[in-house]
């Protein structure tokens, strides 16, 4: 451990792994590779929204991550959303810290997070990793788009630092909340390095795919992934390639719920498999090991943890050039780019690519020990007089 003299303890908040999501893998991976400089504290929520509201209630609280925290992290389970009460109990694990982290994604946990940085008597630095500005649910609502609006301005003001994982949206934070751009720094998301990779014959096997072709999109589906362009493209295909593929859609649908219907009224339905539920890490290296190709047709994007999987399995991604995936996913040498709703051109691509299937090296440089020395220069430097709050 390469402990810092002057800073030595940090406190991140976050999601915990009943609520697993791309962003509480991002909490675990951050904690367990700061665990190298500091004394580190996983502050987690225990309850979040009122279980119902939650897309993905019926799976909370069920063992579906494989990946721990490090023993030598103090992990706490503590946060309710809906109880002051445990936020004024967190305020002693914050007065401990150096250096607080809030993970942000929606404004859902806005009203729990500036009472707790209200909580923050001595002033110490908060930095808040930002992976959405806007959530696309949020910003399809009036009153959502403006409740985030206010309570982030508000929250800004409380802050000292931000992270976000790409220029566009260090763009974006800052004109959305009128940050200063010198406050605002891009430190990209770490490669999703936990799963074991599987021989791809067995996978397939173990997955009853039969086809020599196998194209992937994974993570959960809602309308702003543009699932239904990839349908369209794989109807587009020449017949013969058809016969040779399988189209794996694999994630649970929230508010996309015409999908299953596009299926089934598609003229080549049956080499289309959809798997419309949760996906766990036991599984998730059968599906990735499988793939001949990750597609990401998305119409919106900031970042994807979904990306991240297949940059470490070396497996082609075909993504859309929208928010933030071209700039985070041009490090990968097996990036083919197109445009968003455009299914031709998307077919044309995944014949491509499926021409000449390789394997390609994940970046070096999101390898979570260089991520993690990106945080610990930023951490010391918010030590300085430069970012200290007066």
């Amino acid at each position: 451990m390469k402990i810092d003299a002057r800073v030595q303890k940090v406190v991140i908040l976050g999601p915990s792994l009943r609520f697993l999501s791309g962003i509480s893998y991002v909490t675990l991976l951050l904690s367990n590779s700061l665990a190298d400089y500091f004394s580190v504290t996983a502050l987690l929520f225990r309850n979040m929204l009122p279980k119902k509201l939650f897309p993905g209630y019926k799976r909370v609280g069920e063992t579906l991550a494989d990946c721990s925290y490090r023993q030598d992290i103090t992990v706490v389970e503590l946060l309710d959303w809906y109880n002051p009460l445990t936020w004024v109990q967190a305020s002693k694990y914050i007065r401990r810290g150096d250096v607080i982290i809030f993970q942000w994604w929606t404004s859902s946990v806005a009203h729990m997070y500036l009472a707790i940085a209200l909580m923050n008597m001595k002033k110490k630095p908060i930095v808040i990793e930002f992976h959405e500005i806007v959530d696309p649910l949020e910003h399809g609502f009036f009153v959502l788009r403006l409740y985030s609006k206010i309570m982030g301005t508000l929250i800004r003001r409380l802050a000292t630092f931000y992270i976000v994982h790409s220029e566009i949206d260090r763009q974006l934070i800052s004109s959305h909340y009128e940050i200063d751009l010198s406050r605002v720094r891009v430190i990209p998301i770490g490669l999703f390095d936990q799963y074991k990779k599987i021989d791809r014959g067995l996978a397939k096997d173990h997955l009853g795919i039969r086809e020599p072709n196998v194209i992937l999109f994974f993570g959960l589906v809602r309308p702003y992934k543009g699932v239904k362009y990839l349908v369209e493209a794989f109807e587009r295909l020449p017949p013969g390639f058809i016969q040779e593929s399988r189209l794996k859609i694999v994630g649970e649908a929230w508010e996309d719920k015409e999908l299953g219907k596009i299926i089934e009224r598609s003229p080549v339905r049956s080499h289309i498999s959809l798997i419309d539920r949760y996906i766990g890490d036991s599984e998730i290296p059968l599906y990735f090991s499988a793939a001949d190709a990750l597609v990401m047709p998305y119409i919106r994007a900031s970042q994807s943890g979904v990306a991240h999987i297949g940059m470490e399995f070396g497996i082609p991604i075909i993504a859309t050039r929208v928010g933030g995936l071209e700039e985070s996913l041009g490090k990968y040498e097996g990036t083919y780019f197109i445009n968003p709703m455009d299914p031709d051109e998307l077919a044309r691509v995944i014949e491509q690519t499926l021409s000449d299937k390789k394997l390609f090296e994940p970046p070096g440089e999101l390898r979570w020990d260089v991520i993690a020395g990106q945080w610990n220069d930023l951490i010391k430097n918010l030590q300085s007089d430069k970012y200290r709050e007066e």
